[in-house]
């Protein structure tokens, strides 16, 4: 294996490792401003600042990313944002 051919290897690996997803989380007629906000800190922990920005991007906009990261730390916060009745998807 020639150098270039490592070095291209190497990059390919670095590149998947560092591929970045999101949670979506959609608007819904359902759940209180206060009620998602909370969520979020909690799921999300986000700051109590980021939380009403991202609320108020979900409800005039439809939907906001509230996270992005690798899927391995992004799974299981998806899902608890699903069990706690909001809508959102991870991408």
């Amino acid at each position: 294996m020639s150098t270039k051919e490592r070095i291209q290897e190497d990059f390919d690996v670095l590149e998947k490792e560092l591929e970045q997803h999101q949670i979506v989380l959609f608007n819904d007629d359902v759940h209180t401003f206060d009620y998602v906000i909370d969520s979020l800190i909690d799921v999300c922990e986000h700051t109590l600042e980021q939380a009403e920005q991202c609320t108020y991007l979900v409800h005039y906009k439809g939907k906001c990313t509230v996270k992005t990261g690798e899927i391995d730390d992004l799974k299981p916060r998806c899902s608890k944002l699903l069990q706690l009745g909001l809508s959102a998807e991870l991408i």
